[in-house]
């Protein structure tokens, strides 16, 4: 059983193309100023759904995910704006590729900030093509949080046999496992990922590259000064621009074990949230939504959305 403040579904999850116009997406929507609160597995849910906007909203207490995007491709969905604490997981997004937009959001206060992952359990495998950009990512070492279910904990940004993704000028800071971690899945390396002009601080680690299985990584890249990463040296080793096809080293993380979590019925309540505009200045549901330039994207302040968060980021 699961729950969901907002939940966005289409019927199927083949790919356009291969269903030959037997495939339905929910396509065009608009999730705005919705505040989601302990809800249950996940507070503001989008599957199999397409051309979109999730923005201006607040989710915590979701044993799962505040924020979820999952199963489409091409997606051409934004999320901005958003503040996401005391979930297991912020923000997640699984099996959602092509044009995902998760830009100038605060996901602070969980037990992993932002994770992005290749799951057999949906359709349209492998994830590709998300950027990452603008956002505040940060103290994801809560205790008084549902527990993630694969253990999680510490951790800033997870890739999961991800391929193709653009993780650039994000502040992540103090996330005792991680700042970023790279890992295969299953049978699903993760391919072509960039990591680019971030902010990290205070991390266990800023960056870890851990391939536990036979499945590695090719084509990833870090750039940065003074990264702490997990092997050591990666900044070195894979500079951005990759080699196509290089083979990225693997090391291992030794980060704190997760205490035990709360039931979700129990995280704190949020503060009082900005309310929808109204009509004369609110959004209109975008029939295919503008794309933001991820170049015009800035490093955002530590105080980024603080005035609608609970947990303090120093």
């Amino acid at each position: 059983m699961w729950a969901a403040a907002v939940a966005l579904s289409g019927c199927s999850g083949e790919d356009d193309s291969a269903a030959q116009g037997r495939r339905c997406f929910l396509d065009s929507f608009l999730v705005s100023h919705v505040t989601a609160t302990g809800n249950g597995l996940y507070g503001i849910y989008a599957f199999s759904a397409r051309n979109g906007v999730i923005e201006g909203s607040y989710a915590s207490g979701s044993v799962d995910s505040g924020i979820y995007l999952g199963q489409c491709k091409p997606c051409r969905v934004v999320v901005r704006d958003n503040v996401a604490e005391l979930n297991a997981i912020g923000f997640e997004a699984t099996n959602a590729s092509g044009d995902v937009y998760v830009v100038g959001n605060r996901f602070s206060g969980n037990r992993v900030g932002l994770a992005t992952s290749s799951d057999h359990q949906e359709k349209l495998l492998p994830q590709r093509g998300s950027v990452v950009a603008g956002n505040l990512i940060a103290a994801n070492q809560q205790v008084a949080t549902p527990e993630q279910a694969d253990g999680g904990w510490g951790t800033g940004v997870g890739i999961d046999g991800g391929s193709d993704n653009r993780v650039l000028r994000n502040r992540i800071t103090d996330n005792a496992n991680a700042g970023l971690v790279i890992t295969a899945t299953q049978d699903i390396p993760a391919n072509g990922d960039q990591v680019l002009d971030n902010v990290f601080t205070a991390n266990g680690v800023d960056v870890g590259w851990v391939f536990p299985t036979a499945t590695k990584g090719y084509g990833n890249c870090v750039g940065g000064a003074d990264l702490r990463t997990a092997p050591a040296g990666l900044t070195t080793a894979a500079p951005c621009p990759a080699t196509p096809g290089s083979p990225s080293p693997s090391g291992a993380l030794t980060g704190p074990r997760p205490p035990r979590g709360i039931p979700f019925t129990e995280v704190a309540a949020p503060p009082a949230q900005p309310q929808l505009p109204g009509a004369a200045g609110a959004s209109e549901v975008p029939a295919v939504p503008a794309l933001p330039d991820p170049t015009a994207v800035p490093v955002p302040a530590a105080s980024l959305l603080a005035d609608r968060a609970l947990v303090r980021v120093s």
